[in-house]
């Protein structure tokens, strides 16, 4: 049985473990295993520490057997991306200038999958300071895509994503501001969920400067797993207010009943789509139109205005902490935010207030659509996985990693949950799609999700391949 638990969903690893039908040591054991025998070929782990998770793993059994009450997830280990706080880990963010920045207390999400019963099994590799969409780390080294060796895994919560993928891990933590916690999952084919801004608490203890405005308005914890069902039943345990983030906020995950009415978008305006990148969106909407969904093709409005305020705010706010953001970047992160720089005029009071009135203005235009069109479906990357140092060859192949994120950006920018799901496989890679949602109705998401994810198959695991 050993060998064979790292590949199960976390969902049934839980029930396993609360039957008696195996301990939270032989599930930690086999992924401990598991990340033996495949971490050398993806480098999507960077730090385990076998005797503490062990010992971990062994409470949670002598809990079990006691007869007292178990959580969720009680039992079941977790990875989790190195900026997020795990007390006595470094909270480093990928950065060699870093390393030895130490945590003294867990993250609100860490801390409540620990309250869930869940052990922390290891942490995952992610791009300096999260500031590029490939996992490159300047402390680490490169993550590589599970599928084929060499091409991204995506980020910025690549090594997260790629561990998924390859069985060393069940379920895991991430965050999102351009598309972190969708990017890797879509490259890697696996699910996730950004949630709604303000679903799930932000903020490290750790920290030691105030948020800026680009992550007070744009930045979210989420979930990634192999399956929907088991991302939904991570956000449930996640979400929910905390003192520490006063923006976050206590709402049910599940929603009134709402028209079954998807906005298919296969190849969105501003850029190029590859062919199987769109037909891998049509997979999705043929899925959901199986599942009862009435799907059009029809795109949202205003999508170069939201992708100009998404990028405005983020070059805006980066402006401000330029100095010390090039203190702590490594090499790969410094080129990769000069060969992306867009030049918006000095800021000014009138333009930062202009600047935010834009932004409500896509925010009206969207909410409108969406009450005829509940859902979005369409691309995550609107190109397949690029290979590694494609973002940092030169400003032309930089700009044409941003183009082809460019449909991430409108959740982040108007904080709206967007849930991923795979499609299929071509090329040897995975297809994969988001989709959106309105304000706090990450449940319509995953649904949609779980739709598509019930036809379609679940890809992962899957051994590393060259």
């Amino acid at each position: 049985m050993g060998n064979e638990l790292w590949q199960e969903s976390a969902s049934t690893l839980a029930q396993m473990i609360r039957s008696g039908e195996a301990t939270s040591r032989d599930v930690v054991d086999a992924h401990l295993a598991r990340i033996d025998e495949v971490n050398g070929a993806v480098n999507a782990v960077v730090e385990v520490r076998p005797d503490e998770v062990r010992a971990e793993a062994d409470a949670a059994d002598q809990k079990q057997k006691s007869g007292a009450p178990l959580g969720p997830l009680h039992g079941v280990p977790f990875t989790i991306k190195v900026n997020l706080d795990v007390a006595g880990y470094s909270s480093n963010e990928g950065c060699e200038t870093l390393k030895d920045f130490m945590a003294t207390a867990d993250a609100p999400p860490v801390e409540r999958m620990r309250a869930a019963g869940a052990v922390v099994l290891a942490r995952t590799n992610m791009p300096d300071l999260g500031l590029r969409i490939n996992t490159e780390s300047s402390l680490y080294g490169a993550t590589h895509n599970p599928w084929q060796r060499g091409r991204t895994a995506g980020g910025s919560s690549g090594g997260e994503a790629a561990a998924l993928a390859s069985g060393m891990s069940p379920i895991g933590l991430g965050n999102d501001i351009g598309g972190s916690l969708r990017n890797p999952a879509y490259a890697c084919g696996v699910a996730s969920i950004k949630p709604t801004k303000g679903r799930v608490p932000q903020g490290n203890p750790s920290s030691v400067l105030d948020m800026p405005i680009n992550s007070q308005i744009m930045l979210v914890n989420g979930v990634l797993a192999r399956h929907v069902k088991d991302v939904r039943l991570g956000l449930e345990v996640v979400m929910g207010a905390h003192h520490g983030d006063p923006h976050s906020v206590d709402v049910p995950l599940r929603g009134p009943s709402a028209p079954k009415r998807v906005a298919l978008v296969p190849a969105p305006s501003g850029g190029h789509t590859d062919p199987v990148v769109a037909e891998g969106v049509r997979i999705a909407g043929r899925a959901l139109e199986q599942a009862g969904y009435e799907v059009e093709e029809i795109e949202p409005p205003m999508l170069f205005e939201t992708y100009l305020s998404w990028a405005e705010l983020m070059m805006t706010s980066l402006a401000v902490i330029e100095p010390n953001l090039m203190t702590f970047l490594g090499d790969g992160g410094q080129q990769f935010l000069q060969l992306t720089k867009i030049e918006f005029p000095e800021s000014t009071g009138a333009s930062m207030a202009h600047m935010h009135e834009a932004r409500h203005h896509v925010e009206k235009a969207w909410r409108k659509f969406m009450t005829t069109y509940p859902l979005v479906v369409g691309p995550v990357w609107t190109e397949q996985p690029f290979r590694h140092g494609f973002d940092i060859q030169d400003q032309e192949s930089a700009m044409k990693v941003v183009e082809l994120f460019r449909f991430v950006m409108p959740a982040n920018l108007m904080g709206l949950p967007a849930a991923c799901v795979a499609t299929g496989v071509a090329n040897g890679l995975p297809t994969g799609v988001q989709v959106m949602g309105t304000l706090f109705r990450d449940d319509l998401c995953l649904d949609a999700a779980e739709a598509v994810e019930s036809v379609v198959g679940v890809l992962t695991p899957i051994d590393p391949r060259a």
